[in-house]
């Protein structure tokens, strides 16, 4: 699903920055959605030990009585599959079931997006302010994205170039076609600068909107900075390690707190939970620790837990019934 996810990004990402495309924004915003739910999907699989069924929608069926069943089913849709959960679902899995932080900005970010997803069919394509809009929201999107799949996933997005061509590239600011806003764009656009003003003075590295200033100037051949590509082999096999490490071991400690008050109904975060916790931390099958930056030994590193450790706990406190 994650790979998924990247493909559909690229795609996103490839379509903006044709330079001649009538439908741009629209089709970016719509798959750049489409790549988020798949991300958030993929990191609730990836918090369930892969586990289908915690993507899929329970209901309470009704009774012959009038009332609710007591047990959940799986819900279908018209062609008989299971309903998967929607994307604000899916964030909320993540953020409350598992306690996974995710900075309010993104959510805001991914909300207006897909306001401007539900809305395109009453785009103008020639209106520059929507087309603004949509590369500043776009640009910020990208960005978080990239920071979420390197903290959730590892190094996977290395090898890709994750930016939306500024529009100087391919627009004409001197012979825009200025058209009037009609009433739907106008409230979307109010919805946008509404949801920007709370970001003003946000400082987190994840943002609502980002603007790109080009500026074109002559320089000498000798002024440019020297670049080197090249193709590390050990670079895929690192990569490779890295995914197989975040899928063993998916949670860090704010996850497993959460989890654990989830399962126990005489848990507590106090000093005997922390000696019980550092001694499973020993054990390489319950708990890893990874470095921030795997080449430099002295980076720093961060603990993630592996959710058998549950059963381990198990006999230090009581399962809710």
């Amino acid at each position: 699903m994650l790979d998924k996810s990247i493909a559909a990004m690229l795609s996103a990402i490839e379509i903006y920055n044709k330079p001649d495309f009538s439908y741009r924004e629209e089709t970016f915003s719509v798959l750049c959605i489409n790549a988020w739910e798949l991300l958030l999907k993929a990191k609730v699989l990836q918090l369930a030990r892969n586990q289908v069924t915690s993507l899929y929608v329970w209901e309470n069926r009704a009774l012959k009585s009038g009332g609710k069943s007591k047990k959940r089913y799986i819900k279908y849709n018209r062609s008989g599959n299971p309903m998967s959960v929607s994307i604000y679902e899916a964030h909320r899995i993540i953020a409350e079931d598992y306690g996974v932080k995710i900075d309010k900005a993104v959510k805001s970010n991914i909300t207006t997006l897909a306001e401007i997803r539900d809305n395109s069919i009453h785009f103008i394509n020639d209106d520059l302010t929507l087309a603004v809009k949509v590369q500043e929201l776009g640009t910020a999107s990208l960005q978080n994205y990239l920071n979420l799949v390197q903290e959730w996933f590892g190094p996977v997005l290395d090898k890709y170039n994750f930016y939306l061509m500024p529009m100087a590239f391919f627009r004409s600011f001197d012979s825009v076609n200025g058209e009037a806003l009609n009433a739907s764009e106008k409230k979307l656009l109010e919805f946008i600068n509404h949801v920007e003003m709370e970001y003003d003075n946000n400082e987190s590295e994840y943002n609502l909107s980002l603007r790109i200033d080009v500026n074109f100037k002559k320089v000498r051949s000798g002024d440019g900075i020297p670049v080197q590509i090249t193709n590390d082999l050990q670079a895929p096999v690192i990569r490779l390690e890295e995914e197989e490490i975040m899928d063993k071991y998916p949670w860090d400690y704010d996850v497993l707190n959460t989890r654990l008050q989830k399962r126990y109904s005489d848990f507590k975060i106090n000093q005997e939970y922390h000696e019980i916790r550092k001694a499973l931390s020993s054990d390489k099958r319950y708990c890893h620790e990874r470095l921030y930056n795997p080449a430099n030994p002295n980076s720093g590193s961060k603990l993630f837990f592996n959710p058998n450790i549950v059963k381990a706990f198990d006999k230090h406190y009581t399962k809710k019934s």
